[in-house]
């Protein structure tokens, strides 16, 4: 199995990632570490725990990270993702509370484990600070996968927040020309991909799943239910 610590800022897309990561025979996901990005890491940390519990998970621990950009202010989109953050879908509120320090459990987990392959699908300001504390960290990661920026490699490979910058990088910048310049030579998935029309669910696809006799789809479509009714469709930025 391959061993997998979520760095994430739930957020609808978010909140479909760790379910397909708990469904997955591949994966172990040994934490989460929350940040400030859709909503504010206040926010998206209970959020990963509300989905954790919601699919019957009491064990992943989440851990609090950065509740700011380092250097700019903080811009969130609950205006995408809902007030709370998981499309005002009503999800349970956890009976855990987050833990903190998701910094100290990245330096941590990283020295005492090899081979952990970081999912980062936020602003990457809980790496950058890790990174900042022990650099030699960088050469201790088996993989660190990135969901961010648009790299014009394909038609769809345009902005998201401003015509040439995607949302996770744009939150962070600074954080994320330290992860680039660290040595660590991640995998990028950009919004070439995310936003390729044959990456997105419909709305009758969302349709299909609320009505599925998986408790897994049904969850999914619950929170993606008020994008898709906005928009007719959802992107699948993070999954």
């Amino acid at each position: 199995m391959v061993k997998i610590i979520l760095d994430m800022d739930p957020g609808i897309d978010d909140a479909l990632a760790i379910m397909l990561a708990l469904n997955s025979p591949e994966l172990e996901v040994l934490g989460i570490t929350a940040v400030s990005g859709n909503v504010h890491v206040d926010k998206s940390s209970v959020n990963a725990l509300r989905v954790l519990e919601t699919m019957g998970d009491m064990d992943i621990p989440v851990y609090r990270g950065a509740a700011t950009p380092l250097v700019k202010e903080l811009v969130t989109a609950e205006w995408v993702h809902g007030e709370d953050g998981l499309g005002d879908a009503g999800l349970p509120m956890p009976m855990r509370k987050p833990l903190e320090g998701a910094v100290k459990f990245l330096v941590d987990t990283l020295t005492s484990e090899r081979n952990v392959t970081i999912v980062a699908t936020g602003p990457l300001t809980n790496i950058a600070h890790t990174l900042l504390i022990e650099p030699t960290l960088a050469k201790h990661l088996k993989q660190l996968i990135i969901m961010g920026g648009a790299y014009g490699l394909t038609p769809y490979g345009y902005g998201n927040e401003t015509p040439v910058s995607e949302f996770n990088i744009y939150v962070d910048p600074e954080a994320a020309k330290i992860i680039f310049q660290s040595g660590v030579k991640p995998l990028c998935i950009g919004l070439d991909v995310t936003t390729d029309p044959k990456a997105t669910l419909s709305k009758k696809d969302v349709e299909k799943m609320a009505s599925s006799s998986s408790k897994t789809a049904r969850t999914a479509a619950k929170i993606v239910w008020n994008f898709a009714e906005r928009f007719g469709f959802v992107q699948l930025h993070d999954p």
